[in-house]
């Protein structure tokens, strides 16, 4: 733990770096692993000294949580939702305990698992994240300004507020929510001469790729989408129809928007993964489809992973009114720095040169996606990223299914049940779910290696089944196409 002289010190000095951009610039170019690393460390226990000295709730919430610690980080407790948010009052979760009267911007979460909780935002912590949202829009896109049409839900939403406040300083943006009626429109208006990115999540942007009659062809037309993964066959398939750069961004309302993010780089090395199963082995810590790969700059947030194999982050950069200390969001994940990755490729005769030129030495964040969203079935664990490149590995499902849902239960006779929902259109796919059921789930059976021995254990009487539901019909009654998906619902026979 710092004393007292070395925290005064290292405080400032972190600041400094911070705001005058280096830490987002400057030390995100190569040749800055080691350094980088060592300010994200260092960042993460002046967040935690700052937040035990600065902030009441943490200081109440440590004093009642903190008898393991020893003086490393590591032994710090970790904070969630349940035991730090919804135990004390935002403003005792702010610096001084109290809410600014200016200068701050409320939003909230999506409550798709829970009830909506509202989270602030500071003007340094905004100005942070426009930095570093225009280099890597400047990295990923090129330097023509570009026209953003954001796709994401918009209210009080943190992808509604700040992402549309954050792009549009150096952009053109335009903000139209889930709107595909209104995104079509605006791209014949003004027409082909614009690169256009269109911001969604992912099941938003395949239907209105589907559903639209535009010729994508001819529009320059990227993406960049969030809330939730998107495997490759999904993105191969936006390609196929006209779609330019396909990124995503990993982030969170309770933490930040745009914490880490796809690169050239990850998706080839994801794409090496699907390619060579062997290297996907030693790569992944959790069976199924492939995991998400992001890039971050550690000095901005540093993350660790817990013994269950959750994500947790501390927000390493100064100024956020809410501090957030080893925050677990209960997403499955783990970190690979460049240099561990780098050998593991050359052991497999890789070179990262090979995948990107232009790689960035940045750590890499293997994503899995909630770990409370999958549906457990004898012992196996389906997440929706596992379902969704099953989909996709069948073109004919791929383009008529809109949205699913999975559920479990135990039938009549005591047996557990795994029943998949469908959202088609009626007459999409006539054969019906009879005939499409065994041949969808072999091919969740050749994605996910647990469920493929999960179901030779399963009563041949009573197998895993597909149900059809029309739109807004059934399971997708009342779904709110603003928020994200529920893909797993309580079971019933």
């Amino acid at each position: 733990m710092l004393s007292g002289p070395a925290y005064r010190l290292a405080s400032p000095l972190l600041r400094f770096l911070h705001h005058s951009g280096f830490c987002a610039s400057i030390l995100a170019l190569p040749g800055w692993e080691k350094i980088r690393w060592q300010i994200g460390r260092l960042g993460a226990w002046v967040r935690f000294q700052s937040a035990l000295r600065h902030v009441p709730g943490y200081t109440e919430f440590f004093g009642k949580n903190g008898s393991a610690y020893q003086g490393r980080f590591v032994s710090i407790p970790f904070t969630d939702k349940n035991n730090y948010v919804k135990i004390f009052s935002l403003e005792n979760r702010c610096v001084g305990g109290r809410l600014p009267s200016r200068g701050v911007i409320i939003d909230e979460s999506s409550g798709s698992s829970d009830m909506p909780t509202n989270w602030v935002r500071g003007e340094t912590e905004r100005a942070a994240n426009r930095r570093a949202l225009n280099l890597g829009l400047r990295r990923a896109l090129g330097n023509e300004p570009p026209f953003i049409l954001n796709a994401f839900a918009l209210g009080p939403w943190a992808t509604g507020i700040n992402i549309t406040l954050a792009l549009a300083s150096f952009c053109r943006m335009k903000a139209l929510g889930p709107d595909a009626a209104k995104i079509e429109n605006t791209l014949r208006q003004f027409g082909t001469g614009h690169a256009y990115v269109i911001l969604g999540y992912p099941p938003f942007l395949k239907n209105l790729v589907d559903r639209s009659e535009l010729d994508w062809r001819q529009y320059r037309v990227s993406m960049i989408y969030g809330g939730e993964g998107m495997g490759e066959s999904m993105r191969r398939y936006l390609q196929s129809k006209g779609i330019g750069k396909i990124y995503g961004s990993y982030g969170a309302s309770d933490l930040d928007i745009n914490m880490a993010a796809e690169t050239e780089f990850t998706i080839a090395l994801r794409r090496q993964m699907e390619a060579k199963p062997e290297l996907a082995a030693r790569l992944s810590r959790h069976t199924g489809s492939l995991p998400m790969i992001f890039q971050y700059n550690p000095a901005d947030f540093f993350l660790e992973t817990t013994a269950e194999g959750e994500i947790l982050a501390t927000v390493c950069r100064p100024g956020c009114l809410a501090p957030k200390i080893r925050y677990n969001i209960h997403d499955l994940g783990h970190v690979i720095r460049f240099p561990e990755l780098k050998k593991i490729l050359a052991e497999e005769n890789i070179k990262t040169s090979d995948l990107d030129p232009r790689a960035l030495d940045l750590p890499l964040l293997f994503h899995y996606g909630r770990s409370d969203l999958s549906a457990a079935w004898y012992g196996c664990k389906i997440p929706p990223a596992d379902i969704q490149e099953s989909l996709f590995r069948m073109p004919a499902l791929a383009k008529a299914v809109d949205a699913f849902q999975m559920r479990t239960f135990d039938d009549k006779g005591g047996d557990k049940r795994l029943a998949l929902a469908l959202e088609v259109a009626p007459g999409c796919l006539p054969e019906g779910p009879g005939h499409w059921a065994p041949l969808f789930f072999d091919t969740l059976s050749a994605v996910n290696q647990d469920f493929r021995e999960s179901r030779r254990m399963a009563s041949a009487a009573n197998p895993p089944y597909l149900e059809f539901h029309a739109p807004g019909v059934g399971p997708f009654a009342g779904s709110d196409i603003r928020i994200k998906r529920n893909y797993l619902r309580q079971g019933t026979a």
